[in-house]
């Protein structure tokens, strides 16, 4: 009980302190240009996300963002805004405000999607013998960030509202498939010093590009090229950062918290 106590408070609060350093990168890096694309969603026609879509494992998210949303995730990675244009008003569905209750929204939920890829990150590496200080932690959450955002982004990257994307079901069995098997060949390289594992890794890294990520029907979107590239790029990187702090903190909170102990099943809280 004292194993799981530690690893869920450790997760806790690096999934807190990302959570909110990712919401507040986001703030100035993502939202812009997703409210940007949502005025082209609104007035400028060409086929748009259904609701279906703008929830997609991506990223974040959050999802490639952990915008997860799980375009975030992740795509967990920038959370996409729910709404989706409608052919009457009426048929709406809820979805938070603009301005406060919308980045309030955005905050737990980027901190919830922290707290879970935590808990995945702390449970895994005890496994190879824990993260040790921040160094180590930062190593970890480059691994995080190629497994979780890099790897799945390649072949489904970021989408903003108004896109085309292909069948829901589809890109979700495809991302997820990504994930695990890039996380397996990444743990390969790491930890099995043999040719013939080496190989294997690289098999399991390459095989779901190989395969290729489910695509729309159509590209044909109101969204410019230009948006679209920016908006990549600023998941990708901020992302990025949200990986190096989970990684971090989880060595320096584990790192007190362990003490001279060697794992946090001889630890105390």
């Amino acid at each position: 009980m004292t194993l799981f106590r530690n690893v869920v408070f450790i997760a806790a609060i690096a999934g807190l302190v990302a959570g909110v350093v990712l919401a507040c990168m986001q703030a100035f890096a993502t939202y812009p240009l997703i409210s940007q694309a949502e005025v082209f969603e609104k007035t400028g026609g060409g086929q748009g996300h259904d609701q279906a879509a703008a929830a997609a494992p991506a990223a974040n998210t959050n999802a490639t963002s952990p915008s997860a949303t799980a375009e975030t995730a992740m795509s967990t990675a920038a959370p996409a805004p729910a709404e989706a244009a409608a052919p009457a008003e009426e048929d709406e569905g809820w979805a938070p405000a603009d301005g406060f209750e919308r980045y309030a929204f955005s905050v737990a939920a980027n901190i919830v999607t922290g707290i879970g890829f935590a808990l995945v990150l702390v449970a895994v590496s005890e496994f190879a013998g824990g993260i040790g200080n921040w160094r180590q932690g930062v190593f970890w959450g480059l691994a995080g960030f190629a497994a979780f955002t890099l790897a799945p982004g390649l072949g489904l990257p970021p989408e903003l509202p108004a896109m085309p994307a292909a069948d829901l079901t589809q890109r979700q069995i495809w991302w997820t498939a990504t994930v695990v098997a890039t996380a397996a060949g990444l743990g390969l390289l790491a930890f099995r010093k043999s040719l013939p594992l080496a190989l294997l890794a690289v098999a399991l890294i390459v095989a779901p590009h190989i395969v290729g990520a489910p695509q729309p029907d159509s590209f044909e979107t109101a969204i410019p090229e230009g948006l679209h590239h920016q908006f990549v790029v600023a998941v990708t990187l901020t992302n990025l950062a949200f990986w190096l702090v989970l990684g971090a903190v989880v060595g320096v909170v584990r790192g007190r918290f362990t003490g001279a102990a060697t794992s946090l099943r001889d630890s105390f809280a």
